[in-house]
């Protein structure tokens, strides 16, 4: 008796708890892809935001956002929390549609490509350490059936990661358990920035990826950043903005708009908003 009244709640804690996954998986699709949507393998020229607009529900969190980003160029979106930054580079992966205005990329308005290729194009390195619980090799070709290991150890090198997967109980076949946590908050995002290596995508998108680490860890995956913005389209997100100095092009958001634009010195002497950030931080 007292085993099946045991039986009965776990049954019951099982039922609320596939509830809640049922939920998330019959849930409808909020991004559609277009019936004849055009394929897209390269990026060759800009991606222009025009006039771009988003709101979640009534209230815009993105406004009159117009900007043109050549390829190979380095840019840097800074504000305040809440400006909109990290919306503004969910909106050019597709994980949401814009309100008004469009996104292009090469001309082609992103809502008419296919989303694989849109993101297949597209690299992402964020705050938090994607991981999961197969082995290294397994996390930095993530996405591909057919891992080429000449591939892996060239990512891993590039990233900075290749010593220390070196000294791992079985190198590169060491399972690393779930969301990695048998690593430190460097070296996971270090197995993230290989990941990204690993994949070469056009256009990179680092969404604070140094702002959970300390300063041995932040060097070391700041000067892997580095290596593989080398060449590429870069846009970063940064609150510390010592590790952006050196783009090509800072954009300035506050509350969901472009307030300033321009390089850093240029920034620095118009005394508005950016100079007043880096006079917060001690950088003046």
């Amino acid at each position: 008796i007292q085993a099946v009244s045991s039986g009965i709640a776990v049954i019951n804690k099982g039922k609320v708890s596939l509830d809640r996954i049922n939920e998330i998986l019959h849930s409808d699709e909020k991004i559609v892809e277009k019936e004849n949507a055009q394929s897209l393998h390269q990026f060759n020229n800009a991606i222009v935001f025009d006039n771009v607009g988003f709101k979640y529900q009534q209230e815009p969190v993105l406004k009159n956002i117009s900007w043109e980003v050549k390829k190979g160029s380095a840019v840097a979106i800074v504000g305040e929390s809440g400006s909109g930054k990290s919306t503004l580079m969910d909106l050019l992966s597709r994980f949401y549609d814009v309100s008004e205005g469009r996104i292009l990329m090469d001309g082609h308005d992103i809502r008419d490509l296919k989303i694989h290729d849109l993101r297949d194009l597209t690299g992402i390195v964020s705050q938090e350490s994607i991981l999961f619980n197969v082995s290294v090799t397994e996390n930095i070709a993530f996405g591909d059936d057919q891992p080429n290991m000449e591939k892996v150890l060239h990512a891993a090198k590039v990233a900075n990661a290749h010593s220390f997967i070196s000294e791992l109980e079985n190198g590169y076949d060491t399972v690393i358990g779930e969301r990695g946590n048998k690593l430190s908050g460097g070296q996971k995002q270090r197995l993230n920035i290989a990941r990204a290596v690993y994949k070469d995508p056009a256009v990179l998108i680092l969404d604070e990826a140094t702002s959970a680490l300390d300063t041995e860890s932040e060097k070391l995956v700041q000067d892997a950043l580095e290596t593989l913005m080398q060449g590429r389209t870069s846009f970063v997100i940064a609150h510390r903005l010592s590790t952006i100095k050196n783009a090509d092009e800072i954009v300035v958001l506050s509350k969901g708009e472009i307030v300033e634009k321009g390089n850093h010195e240029e920034l620095l002497s118009a005394k508005s908003y950016y100079y007043k950030f880096c006079s917060l931080q001690g950088l003046i």
